[in-house]
């Protein structure tokens, strides 16, 4: 079975950055040893980047959130923590987003790059409401057949209940979601 573990904008702005918190720190050991549990089986690892520039404030995001982060080039905009040792390892793929999911063009991209018959996709990472959400709706698009799941245990938002309600929407569209209220 071909599977892709994608890991959701774990980067430093997020975890102990300008819009780090808490419960994302506690995150760091489980998603490593999951890309290591999907490396070691020779799955792909995808990882995505929030981007964004220096005239962050003037843009749609940034007038809702006036908190400039993951600024391309800046120490937050790289992955946190023992996860940077995956950058530019084996099977894995990175990509800079520049909004909250993956551009439909992405998507295409990536398909031609790890293939179109993908028939398991896990989906773990930060901000559950916001980052998580959107990119599981993508790869529902681009990968139609394929199972996609959710570990709740290793996603996190700024906001419990919003991470529970968000957890309930996916499973609402058709996603599975395994190790809830971890």
């Amino acid at each position: 079975m071909k599977r892709l573990l994608v890991v959701i904008d774990y980067q430093k702005d997020f975890v102990d950055g300008t819009l780090g918190f808490e419960k994302a720190t506690t995150l760091e050991n489980g998603i490593y040893n999951k890309v290591n549990k999907y490396l070691q089986n020779g799955d792909k690892v995808l990882f995505t980047y929030d981007t964004h520039s220096e005239d962050y404030l003037k843009t749609r995001e940034g007038k809702n959130l006036p908190v400039p982060h993951c600024i391309e080039g800046s120490e937050g905009h790289n992955l946190y923590g023992k996860l940077e040792e995956f950058v530019g390892g084996k099977n894995t793929v990175h990509y800079k987003k520049y909004g909250f999911g993956l551009s439909p063009e992405d998507m295409i991209n990536l398909a031609s790059e790890i293939g179109n018959d993908i028939e398991e996709i896990e989906i773990v990472g930060v901000v559950t409401n916001i980052c998580v959400v959107s990119n599981m709706v993508m790869f529902q698009s681009q990968y139609r057949n394929a199972e996609i799941i959710v570990d709740g245990s290793l996603c996190a938002s700024f906001d419990d209940l919003l991470h529970e309600k968000t957890l309930d929407v996916i499973e609402g569209l058709q996603g599975r979601v395994v190790n809830r209220g971890n």
